[in-house]
């Protein structure tokens, strides 16, 4: 974020003249392999875990839709014991953007990281920005927690050669292999690990066993705890462990008016798309059924951590925290499975939260974000949040609140992404390759503008499902003021000035 503000302001500004440019690119698409080390020890004062500095355990899933959280009996249990936030959102519907953002509580424009690979993404863009400085957990380690990071971190992360990231006293880390379940390589603290094909080696399971096993000896010594597990599943190619292979085979997929359905008046990129082919929706329907399995795994896992943390006399003082990094359409407006847009089937995702304080069975329809996330940890950890963050601490919806003065809209932004091999996110115009946009998200409204001038805009009052493109009768004034403010916008100040319509 302190990259000039020349910057940010050359990224809007050519956003809405209708060109998308990027920050200024990275010396190379691909992070140097560099010396295998453990994490670093880390000077830092002794705090108790307790009421002031309360733990923590964030299971982040990948490619997460919310039309899956009814076939997880796990994650709706902890709705019933905690708080749910009915509309949360990502700002980059792309798995290495949205994770950057959520690491860092930053917009793109701030992180510089808007793809997964290529001058401006993955985890080269990510370091030649300095942005894993400004993670939550290097504040958090500093402040007296012991960190843990078990999973998918970003894109072109390389298990066997590179080292762990900073922030993080425990490094259980995978790379591209990591999509398949089996046969990957993990870096665990700066020694690559290989996992074969054996039931007990699929991805989602070591990493619940290895994560409650953090849980379970980091407890007894006192020292509070930020433990994230982000997980491959449900990501393509979909891989469900062997237990429930075929289980979900009866569950149809649950197509809304938008499914297979055209939108009237759609920009170009969007136009001429025919209906679902029979394989399309052959493909459709076997993808969704592995997929629901896949999350099965990790229901498993929420599971599993909840109970360790209720066995390790910590439930009252651990805050647990499920969301993904996006969403996924799988048939909807005649798309094949995919991500990128700004409809809200790919960027709306859940975020259930439990913890002391956090009122049961509860929800809130006030808007949060995926830049809210780290200055929420920061908060409730007493750690203190980071004014140079664009987000803002979300503790008091978390807490049950109703704070009068709130975030109205939340700043959407997308790059074109550039074709690198080997980027597990390529898709084809037929899955949704949009161009260039910023957008605005309100409670009852959705602004697009695309980098080559294009507009849409949906009355989300009147069409919930984002089937009309009204920009022909005029977008409001408001969202075109709240989109320039929003794309401009450096630090949590402006930021959330810039959030609030008027």
């Amino acid at each position: 974020m302190r990259r000039a503000i020349a910057t940010v302001a050359a990224l809007a500004s050519v956003l809405l003249l209708g060109a998308c440019s990027s920050p200024t690119p990275g010396p190379s698409t691909t992070a140097a392999p560099v010396t295998m080390s453990a994490p670093q020890q880390v000077q830092r004062p002794v705090i108790k875990a307790g009421a002031e500095h309360p733990n923590f355990v964030f299971v982040l899933a990948d490619d997460y839709a919310m039309n899956l959280v009814k076939h997880m009996p796990q994650l709706q249990k902890m709705q019933v014991d905690g708080r749910t936030m009915n509309k949360h959102f990502v700002v980059n519907s792309l798995c290495c953007p949205s994770r950057s953002s959520i690491f860092t509580g930053r917009y793109p424009h701030s992180t510089g990281v808007f793809t997964n690979a290529g001058t401006d993404g993955g985890i080269s863009g990510f370091h030649h920005y300095g942005d894993q400085k400004h993670c939550f957990a290097v504040a958090m380690q500093k402040a007296g927690y012991r960190t843990a990071f078990m999973g998918k971190y970003l894109n072109g992360y390389i298990p066997q050669t590179m080292k762990p990231e900073p922030g993080w006293d425990e490094w259980v880390t995978g790379g591209g292999g990591g999509y398949a379940e089996l046969g990957y390589t993990l870096n665990e603290n700066g020694v690559p690990r290989h996992y074969g094909h054996r039931p007990q080696d699929y991805m989602v399971d070591v990493l619940s066993r290895k994560a409650a096993g953090f849980i379970r000896d980091t407890a007894p010594t006192g020292q509070p705890f930020m433990l994230e597990v982000a997980t491959y599943a449900p990501h393509d190619p979909y891989v469900p462990p062997k237990r429930y292979v075929g289980t979900m085979a009866h569950v149809p997929y649950p197509r809304t008016p938008a499914w297979n359905a055209t939108v009237q008046d759609a920009p170009k990129w969007l136009r001429g798309h025919y209906p679902l082919t029979s394989r399309e929706k052959a493909e459709i329907r076997r993808d969704w059924e592995r997929r629901l399995e896949a999350d099965l795994a990790i229901d498993d896992l929420i599971g599993n951590l909840r109970k360790q943390v209720a066995a390790s006399g910590i439930e009252r003082d651990t805050y647990v925290v499920f969301t993904s990094d996006n969403g996924l359409h799988m048939g909807e407006y005649r798309l094949t499975p995919g991500k990128e847009t700004a409809f809200d089937t790919d960027v709306q995702v859940p975020l259930v939260v439990t913890g002391p304080r956090v009122p049961a069975g509860t929800s809130t329809d006030l808007m949060s974000s995926s830049i809210d996330i780290a200055p929420t940890f920061l908060d409730l950890s007493g750690v203190g949040t980071d004014p140079k963050a664009d987000g803002v601490s979300a503790a008091p919806l978390w807490l049950g609140q109703q704070p009068k003065h709130w975030q109205q809209a939340v700043l959407l932004e997308h790059h074109h992404r550039q074709g690198v091999p080997g980027d597990p996110d390529l898709q084809n115009k037929r899955g949704a390759d949009p161009p260039g946009y910023a957008a605005v998200r309100t409670k009852d409204s959705l602004y697009v503008r695309y980098a080559d001038g294009e507009q849409e805009y949906y009355d989300l009052r009147h069409d919930p499902y984002e089937l009309h493109d009204r920009v022909k009768a005029g977008v409001p004034s408001n969202l075109v003021r709240a989109l320039h403010r929003l794309t401009t916008c450096s630090g949590r100040a402006q930021c959330q000035a810039a959030a609030r319509l008027g």
